[in-house]
């Protein structure tokens, strides 16, 4: 398992003449880093002194997306390894025998059914760190202003695995011959993008008036 290696075997791994892990699980390692300091931002607000300052509903709105952004980054590190082990899938669809016209249609039906499926992985993470650009702001507004650059690197992260996952997403896309399935991925990919950047502004935003 990728989460079992020490951060420094990791980063050999990604480094090796080995195509996986590649941008997909590091996509969503940042993500889940990003996820990570937003959740080490709540740690060191609640319960703090400048916790108890805030209104009850601040408090509220803390409490709720801490607990949100400590599933999310569970989950990210379970796409880590989810990533690879989809992309595996992929290759072993390509190594199918295809000397027949039997054997050329079942390899060329796996391979689409096996794009898809590692499709469908890199969107999955895309969609986790946009769960995290949007839990973020309230961390930015009312955390520990002690650690308001972690809440800026973490927005920055999670932005980055959004958009890192979505590269993954479009080029997969490029071997998909069902073009409905294609444009509605697409369109989804767009759509995400643009408002993960939206809210990746807005935490910058106020990361900058508090520096």
């Amino acid at each position: 398992m990728l989460m079992d290696l020490t951060a420094k075997e990791f980063v050999a791994d990604v480094a090796s003449k080995k195509p996986a892990p590649g941008g997909g699980s590091v996509a969503a390692l940042v993500g889940s880093l990003g996820a990570a300091l937003t959740t080490m931002v709540g740690n060191l607000t609640i319960g703090r002194k400048a916790y108890d300052k805030l209104t009850e509903e601040q408090q509220k709105q803390l409490d709720e997306n801490f607990k949100k952004v400590e599933g999310l980054v569970e989950r990210l590190n379970e796409l880590v390894d989810e990533d690879t082990t989809s992309f595996n899938g992929v290759m072993k669809a390509f190594k199918m025998p295809k000397e027949t016209e039997e054997e050329k249609k079942a390899r060329s039906k796996a391979i689409q059914e096996a794009t898809k499926e590692a499709l469908e992985v890199p969107l999955d993470t895309a969609i986790q760190c946009l769960e995290v650009l949007k839990l973020q702001k309230v961390f930015a507004l009312y955390g520990n202003q002690n650690a308001i650059t972690d809440a800026g690197v973490g927005a920055l992260l999670a932005y980055a695995g959004l958009e890192g996952a979505l590269f993954n997403v479009k080029i997969n896309l490029g071997s998909i011959k069902d073009s409905e399935y294609v444009e509605v991925k697409n369109k989804k990919c767009e759509e995400m993008l643009k408002e993960g950047n939206q809210l990746k502004e807005e935490v910058l935003e106020i990361v900058y008036k508090a520096l």
